[in-house]
């Protein structure tokens, strides 16, 4: 039984940081390539980062040079590390496992809200 559980999201100010973590099982998450979206409201939800099998990364223009995946492939758990958070990263923070071209799993999300 698959499952991808996120955790990590909360409240912060302007310029603070979270660390987003998603604990997987039920799969070899080490099969997958694994990435961090995220949607507010009835927006279109957008891909944040990702981190493939072989641990290279890719990010969006918009998280770059703030925002670092990682991944413990022994702990079945992704990491998104998030610094200088700005409002509009105000989001619902969802985990993905892709499986070749397939996106092919999905957490409950979790809520970060960046406000003064």
């Amino acid at each position: 039984q698959v499952s991808l559980v996120e955790s990590g999201g909360g409240p912060v100010q302007p310029g603070g940081s979270l660390r987003l973590s998603c604990v997987t099982s039920g799969f070899t998450m080490e099969d997958y390539a694994m990435g961090w979206f995220r949607q507010v409201g009835d927006k279109e939800r957008e891909s944040v980062a990702c981190i493939n099998s072989d641990g290279s990364t890719a990010y969006k223009d918009f998280v770059k040079g703030r925002f670092i995946i990682s991944r413990d492939n022994a702990k079945n758990t992704v990491y998104l590390q998030m610094n200088s958070l700005k409002v509009e990263d105000t989001a619902v923070y969802y985990c993905n496992a892709k499986y070749l071209r397939n996106y092919e799993y999905w957490g409950q999300g979790t809520q970060v809200t960046v406000s003064s």
